[in-house]
């Protein structure tokens, strides 16, 4: 994929885009669909702040020129002419950053990538307003990841050691900050699935008002494999095992038969394909628990065509 055509320096009204578009301008190899999206948002959202002043119209055309590009470059791309793929895409890549970022704080591992992963999920978040306003975990997510790259990385600069894991902070910062990322020495790169366990200890209660649902997953096709650890800290949180507490089975999907009036759409279909990946996912990390409850809810799709 062809790097997209440098835009003209970015006008001071469209500073609070910058870091999408240099995540956009990151991926323009790594992954064109999230290059996209990130442009398409940083476009959307400047036609709102400013499309009158001659800077701001003159950086906005050359944008767009950018995104028409690589529309023609994506055009067969399930991604760009599917929301609902699109939609996905973007959440499970903003996803799998938050996830090895909040990996790696729970360790005490604090190093710029780690930083770099929550912001950028933080971005990626942002992006998803493109198909639409954002649901109540998503923003919750975006919150939590853009608190927590303020919160260690102004630990790391003043030399003060950040507090691993989610603590009860009342005030989560500056979530504008800029941080001034530059790319990362280490770039993620894709792997099948990965996803958030079911009762990953994470203590709700101590995020004051942010939670991370339990079971929250991203799916197949998520951007980066869990990069080696790297960085300051090494001490090691050892969590303890989490109970099973497997859900009881729906008798009635017990040989459910195909109800004969059932008219099943696409987004019926990308529904239940989402589902057992959520399940194939628990599985890899033996959370018997979440595997059954979303094999049951793609078995109950499938069959009645209602969740």
């Amino acid at each position: 994929m062809a790097a997209a055509a440098p835009l003209p320096p970015l006008p001071p009204q469209f500073k609070s885009l910058q870091h999408h578009l240099r995540t956009a301008q990151e991926h323009d190899k790594r992954d064109p669909v999230v290059s996209y999206y990130c442009r398409l948002y940083a476009m959307q959202t400047g036609m709102k702040i400013d499309s009158k002043s001659p800077e701001c119209r003159k950086f906005l055309s050359k944008l767009m020129d950018q995104l028409e590009t690589l529309k023609k470059q994506l055009g067969d791309c399930d991604s760009i002419t599917q929301e609902i793929v699109g939609s996905a895409h973007i959440e499970n890549y903003a996803l799998k950053m938050f996830l090895y970022a909040d990996n790696e704080d729970r360790a005490g591992r604090f190093h710029k990538n780690m930083i770099k992963s929550f912001y950028t999920a933080s971005l990626l978040l942002d992006t998803l307003t493109v198909f639409g306003e954002l649901t109540e975990e998503n923003l919750q997510h975006r919150k939590y990841a853009r608190w927590k790259a303020t919160y260690i990385h102004n630990c790391l600069k003043n030399g003060e050691t950040p507090q691993a894991g989610p603590i009860g902070l009342e005030d989560y910062g500056d979530e504008n900050e800029d941080y001034g990322f530059s790319t990362p020495n280490h770039v993620p790169e894709r792997s099948d699935s990965i996803y958030i366990p079911g009762g990953s200890n994470i203590p709700t209660a101590n995020y004051t008002g942010i939670q991370i649902p339990p079971g929250a997953h991203a799916p197949a096709n998520t951007p980066a494999e869990v990069p080696p650890h790297t960085g300051v800290g090494s001490n090691t949180i050892n969590q303890p095992a989490t109970p099973q507490n497997i859900p009881a089975i729906d008798p009635s999907l017990y040989n459910a038969p195909l109800q004969g009036d059932v008219r099943l759409t696409p987004e019926d279909f990308a529904r239940a394909q989402k589902f057992c990946k959520y399940a194939g996912s628990a599985l890899q990390y033996e959370d018997v628990g979440t595997a059954v409850q979303n094999l049951q809810k793609a078995l109950k799709l499938l069959t009645t065509g209602k969740e």
